[in-house]
């Protein structure tokens, strides 16, 4: 489903005229499989979050080769990503990014506003996908009203309405606490058995990584050798 091939990034810090090349990817080759759970671990800086903004397209690596269902994303001009992004990915964040002056209903709602489908469509949809992720009853609440947990189902929920084959999942539950992590790591697992949906989780969390049915470490830029293709 996802093939990534000899990627490599680089940044420029530093003065103009004076800036400095640092190496963010440095060759990076793996797959992701349809159905996996994948979770790249990683401490801050080690290229983990870059490495997620390059498979989703936000941004071409230096060289080497991107290839998701089949599409070289590197080709792509940028309406072309965005509707390659819209067509494949959904995106959980940490903080959620939520907007505040929508309702959970609406939040949920919005990527089938941006898809063109009907009135009628949208409100089917959400209302059964906010019943799945466990949201009954707070649809017409606004996100400051939520509980952290509720505001990260809202954020899955509208990753999900358009039915993505693939979930990005970026320190999913960094802003909750022990328990409400739980949940959602118990709710990702539920749909990804449930929907088959492939997600790929970026985390520096051990415990998060453990539900993932294989993960990547990185460091430095690089894949540690010998922890690629541990399968937990």
């Amino acid at each position: 489903m996802i093939q990534v091939q000899n990627v490599n990034h680089t940044f420029l810090i530093g003065k103009k005229g004076k800036e400095k090349k640092v190496p963010v990817l440095k060759g990076l080759s793996f797959e992701v499989q349809e159905g996996e759970i994948v979770a790249i671990v990683g401490k801050s800086g080690s290229g983990k979050s870059t490495l997620l903004h390059t498979i989703a397209g936000f941004m071409n690596p230096e060289n080497g080769s991107i290839t998701v269902n089949g599409q070289e994303t590197a080709y792509l001009n940028e309406t072309e990503r965005a509707q390659f992004r819209l067509n494949n990915f959904g995106f959980i964040f940490q903080n959620f990014q939520l907007m505040p002056g929508l309702t959970a209903f609406e939040n949920v709602e919005l990527p089938l506003k941006l898809k063109g489908v009907p009135s009628k469509e949208r409100l089917a949809s959400v209302k059964q996908l906010m019943k799945k992720v466990g949201l009954e009853g707070v649809a017409d609440h606004y996100p400051n009203e939520l509980s952290g947990g509720q505001q990260q189902r809202v954020s899955i929920a509208r990753a999900l309405i358009t039915n993505p084959p693939i979930l990005f999942a970026d320190e999913p539950t960094g802003s909750l606490d022990s328990e409400t992590e739980q949940d959602i790591l118990l709710l990702i697992q539920n749909l990804n058995q449930t929907l088959g949906v492939t997600f790929v989780i970026i985390t520096h969390d051990e415990e998060v990584a453990s539900i993932a049915h294989r993960k990547f470490r990185m460091r430095d830029g690089e894949l540690v050798k010998g922890d690629t293709n541990h399968v937990i």
